[in-house]
């Protein structure tokens, strides 16, 4: 059957949109396991700008998490306890030490999660000593909630919801817990395995990435799996090994973080409902087999960016 030559025009036109888009689209991303970098990449893997943390020095591994600030600053942290504000410039201009404030001296502490929010608190999750707190630019608690024991203190991914609650990642028992203000478990779901990862979806529902699982999977708040991906990607060559950070896009795609599985799979893809795979960043030469987190930056941010870089050392 001949396709209407107005049809071919409007399948070129989505076609070079959809390149033209991803050119635009930037990653930041942190990786620890030897690389112990944070970078801003374009969607071909072309570093930009790159910092170099203190991991070697001091043995900590750690890149959990990682947030381009709406000044073009990133937050990310230098190693398992200490917190960084930095500018593409590279000053220091803001910094949180979880081992030795708010009464932590002493005590065995490590931050896996931690977010600038839109009144410009810091949400820190602070593992050991279980809880998360919102401090001020002064470093001190605006806000306090308990974690609750049995594994359940030692934390992953944490996102403060709309609503005011918390959506919490234990990788022990492996369970995902939704907590209100005042310390109280509202919803929770056992995903059994050491999760990294979840995000609340704009359909009310919850996506998880399940860490050890090598699976996402999205569950109603009736606890119901309506989406899953396991062990591998459908028609393609993925190999799911350690799924981490998630995001949902506007146009309903979901970008997956694919940490620990080896040069031949992509570290970041991009994946519709229907299981099609639309995009995939896979640099192991900058980040190795160590990328956890990372942001896809949106349109208006890598503007940002980028008139930023143009006028910084990199």
């Amino acid at each position: 059957m001949t396709r209407h030559p107005i049809v071919i025009a409007l399948l070129f036109t989505l076609l070079i949109s959809s390149r033209q888009a991803n050119a635009e689209r930037l990653v930041l991303a942190g990786a620890s396991y030897g690389k112990n970098v944070v970078a801003i990449c374009d969607a071909d893997g072309k570093v930009l700008w790159s910092h170099q943390t203190d991991g070697p020095k001091t043995g900590h591994a750690g890149h959990h998490d990682i947030q381009l600030l709406e000044n073009g600053n990133i937050l990310f942290h230098e190693n398992w306890t200490t917190i960084i504000e930095m500018t593409l410039d590279k000053k220091v201009v803001w910094t949180y030490d979880s081992s030795a404030m708010n009464g932590n001296k002493g005590k065995k502490v490590e931050v896996h999660a931690f977010r600038r929010l839109p009144n410009g608190t810091t949400m820190i999750a602070e593992s050991g000593v279980g809880r998360i707190i919102e401090v001020d630019k002064d470093g001190k608690i605006q806000a306090e909630v308990k974690l609750q024991p049995g594994g359940r203190r030692d934390t992953r991914m944490v996102r403060k919801l709309d609503n005011g609650n918390y959506l919490v990642c234990a990788e022990d028992p492996g369970v995902v817990t939704e907590y209100n203000a005042k310390s109280e478990v509202v919803w929770e779901y056992p995903i059994k395995t050491r999760v990294y990862g979840a995000i609340r979806l704009k359909n009310g529902d919850t996506l998880i990435a399940s860490g050890g699982g090598a699976s996402v999977v999205e569950v109603t708040p009736e606890k119901k799996v309506v989406w899953e991906i396991k062990d591998t990607v459908p028609d393609t060559k993925i190999t799911l090994k350690w799924t981490t950070f998630l995001t949902e896009l506007d146009n309903g795609n979901f970008v997956v973080g694919n940490c620990h599985a080896g040069d031949k799979s992509p570290q970041i893809f991009e994946i519709s409902r229907e299981k099609k795979v639309v995009w995939q960043f896979d640099q192991f030469e900058t980040f190795g087999n160590g990328l956890a987190c990372s942001q896809i930056l949106n349109d208006e941010q890598s503007k940002l960016v980028r008139k930023l870089l143009a006028g910084s050392t990199k």
